[in-house]
């Protein structure tokens, strides 16, 4: 069958192709004549004007938000350089879409990128409090009948290499590294067999925590979210490169020291048990964060207690994804 390169970028048969340009041919004459004819009549075709097909790729990739042009995009990375996909906000209008579609801007290093949340502005940030075993013994607390959701803001997020400061009013600032799930389909009403479906990747993240402001009330909003208090990132890894997202190696390094060191299989409610909870009474979008809890070792229940200070710099790293590294400041 022979093709045709028409302005919509649709294939069109022959037949149809002839239709479109408005020409009268007799099908059964021409099946009758030569080839050396029908190369005649497609020579005196008007050729339409073209536009090159979107290029296909695997759906498997790593990718970040950068700035371009004052514009937050969703850039794909190629070792160490990253090439413009499109607007975060278009991405996560259009995950399906935009995963098959290759990267059309210019190569750049990742050194010189201007990085943003790889999320939307609209996106719901939520997380798993107390969801390994041994951070739960080491808190004292009673393990969560269901699973324990709080919120962090996207005014919060930070990015790979971002400066924390210590906040003025709680020098008690402590880490929390965790697998954070991206969304990358509408959920309502998701069952656990379908959940994992609607993920779209995974990335590293550190729930930084004011305890000081954690304890003075019930609430944990506060010292939840002290400013740039959710690094997020490095790269987010799609699920279907990352694979089974158990069983990853999950640890905190603070200046170079180990100071939590576990596995995400340890978490005590899995993922499409939390989306399943979660959509039943929040609906999710693409790009919402889901960060999964921390194992033990926090600064918290050290002994003695041992916080973030300014000067130290702390890394999270999973296997499979990489190493998110933020530096404690002085406020101000």
């Amino acid at each position: 069958m022979v093709e045709l390169a028409l302005p919509n970028a649709f294939c069109l048969s022959l037949g149809q192709a002839f239709q479109v340009l408005a020409i009268d041919i007799d099908f059964d004459v021409l099946r009758q004549r030569e080839p050396s004819f029908m190369h005649s009549v497609f020579a005196q075709l008007p050729v339409p004007p073209t536009r090159a097909l979107p290029t296909v790729v695997e759906c498997d990739m790593r990718f970040l938000g950068f700035e371009v042009d004052g514009v937050a995009a969703i850039g794909v990375v190629n070792d160490e350089q990253v090439r413009r996909l499109c607007s975060i906000d278009e991405f996560y209008a259009d995950v399906d879409r935009w995963q098959n579609i290759a990267p059309s801007g210019p190569s750049v290093a990742i050194a010189d990128i201007v990085r943003v949340p790889p999320v939307p502005q609209t996106a719901k940030v939520l997380c798993l409090g107390l969801n390994y075993a041994a951070h739960i013994s080491e808190t004292g607390s009673e393990r969560p009948d269901f699973p324990n959701i709080f919120a962090k803001w996207y005014a919060s997020l930070s990015n790979h290499g971002d400066q924390i400061p210590v906040p003025s009013g709680d020098n008690r600032l402590d880490w929390e590294c965790e697998m954070a799930v991206i969304i990358g389909a509408p959920l309502t009403d998701t069952t656990e067999a379908d959940a994992m479906a609607g993920v779209l990747g995974y990335t590293c993240f550190n729930d930084i925590s004011a305890r000081g402001y954690q304890r003075r009330t019930k609430q944990w909003a506060i010292g939840k979210n002290p400013d740039n208090s959710a690094p997020i990132g490095p790269v987010v890894v799609t699920a279907d490169e990352f694979g089974d997202p158990y069983g990853k190696r999950i640890l905190t390094r603070v200046n170079g020291d180990v100071r939590q060191d576990g596995t995400t299989d340890m978490m005590l409610f899995k993922i499409a048990e939390t989306i399943e909870y979660i959509t039943a009474g929040t609906s999710l979008r693409p790009g919402d964060v889901i960060a999964t809890g921390t194992p033990s070792g926090v600064g918290d229940k050290m002994d003695p207690p041992t916080y973030l200070t300014a000067g130290d710099t702390v890394e999270i790293e999973i296997e499979g994804i990489g190493t998110l590294q933020s530096r404690i400041v002085a406020r101000g």
